[in-house]
């Protein structure tokens, strides 16, 4: 039976990028940006809202929130830096923050989260586990690796995955994510 497309519940996929310095090393943050595009138009096709935070600097910046996918996060994309500290956490704070608002606001809407990160941090608080099904993107590319993007997915209760090992095709993502 065909349905439109008005009742097909809605999506939200919320993005945060640590574009820390560490990501400029090794040819990471490059891999992010394809993964990042990949990720963008599957957004578009999908008709998915997206919601982006951009961890870099001294703290974290709202890019998107909720919106649906447009040439300007392209745009972004293509002048998308690394430098400064690592505010994940402080990314991670918002988010958690922002989604529980927004699940109030559309109750009826699927939320994902989507971290892409190296993982190069030196000590965490604790965190609460996602409030909604998560997928950690490891980016770290240095040929000895620390491997603490891993415990971070594990802290999250979210799924991990090294972005070397997900499918180069523009499809693949969509059983990830």
């Amino acid at each position: 039976m065909l349905r439109p497309r008005s009742s097909k519940p809605a999506e939200l996929w919320l993005v945060i990028v640590d574009a820390s310095a560490s990501t400029r090393r090794h040819g990471a943050l490059s891999k992010a940006k394809g993964l990042l595009s990949e990720v963008f138009e599957q957004a578009r096709r999908q008709r998915a809202r997206l919601a982006l935070l951009h961890a870099t600097g001294r703290q974290a910046q709202w890019l998107w929130q909720g919106q649906k996918a447009s040439a300007a996060l392209q745009q972004w994309l293509a002048e998308l830096g690394a430098g400064g500290g690592t505010p994940l956490f402080d990314a991670l704070q918002q988010a958690a923050y922002w989604q529980a608002r927004r699940q109030r606001l559309h109750p009826g809407e699927t939320q994902r989260l989507l971290i892409i990160t190296d993982g190069r941090l030196r000590d965490w608080p604790a965190l609460a586990p996602s409030a909604c099904p998560a997928l950690l993107v490891d980016i770290e590319s240095a040929p000895i690796r620390l491997g603490r993007a891993r415990l971070l997915a594990d802290e999250l209760g979210a799924d991990y995955r090294h972005i070397d090992s997900l499918p180069v095709v523009a499809g693949g993502l969509e059983t990830a994510l």
